[in-house]
């Protein structure tokens, strides 16, 4: 089924064309969505930058390219996330990197959890569902079996790095209300005869740490 194919051959070529449009068009969404990166989900890909991202991406197309089975799923998943990238890359761009994020954040934080992993499930289970239909009907062969596993490769990866997000994104919440409490205690709010104002919270100082650790894609 994964029968490695000649170096250079004709069957290799096409494989590997295959795989460059699909890393390609990957590449391309993410630069358009976050061209520093700073929307990127993939922690290793986002450690990694975008010069040693493509050097390994590189590597790993002209090796997959060998093996059929997984070169269609690799690609099937890669033409996936791109399209996803793709559908929102416009809102990234023009808003900004920074500024996506923080009203990202806080849609994420006054959504209610049950909702968003309701919404979470259908959005990734039913995508797995047509994967796993293909995968079933396919008999066992090369392409349709190839896309059906892509496409549940793309719907465990989408599930994982989105609760991963999802989760960093309520720790640095539940981080901050500690801090402030913590503040509130050893502070507790006076007014000035001067100047009746109370002092400002320690949000203002608590949001650089808790950026750092607010990463939604």
């Amino acid at each position: 089924m994964d029968d490695m194919v000649p170096f250079a051959g004709r069957d290799y070529c096409l494989y590997l064309l295959l795989l460059v449009f699909a890393r390609g068009m990957d590449f391309l969404s993410t630069w358009i969505a976050t061209p520093n990166l700073v929307l990127e989900g993939n922690p290793f890909a986002k450690k990694l930058g975008w010069r040693w991202g493509l050097l390994l991406n590189v590597a790993l197309v002209g090796g997959l390219a060998l093996w059929p089975l997984s070169a269609i799923v690799v690609a099937t998943a890669s033409v996936l996330v791109a399209a996803r990238n793709f559908q929102s890359a416009w809102l990234m761009h023009s808003l900004g990197e920074e500024v996506y994020r923080e009203w990202h954040v806080e849609r994420v934080r006054e959504t209610r959890v049950t909702l968003y992993l309701l919404c979470l499930a259908g959005n990734t289970l039913l995508t797995a569902a047509v994967g796993g239909a293909l995968i079933y009907f396919s008999p066992l062969r090369l392409v349709p079996l190839g896309i059906g596993t892509g496409m549940v490769a793309y719907a465990v990866a989408v599930a994982f790095y989105t609760l991963l997000a999802s989760w960093r994104i309520h720790r640095a919440a539940q981080k901050l209300k500690t801090q402030e409490k913590r503040y509130l205690n050893s502070h507790p709010p006076r007014l000035d005869q001067q100047n009746p104002m109370p002092p400002e919270p320690v949000t203002a100082w608590a949001s650089a740490e808790t950026r750092r650790e607010n990463k939604i894609f």
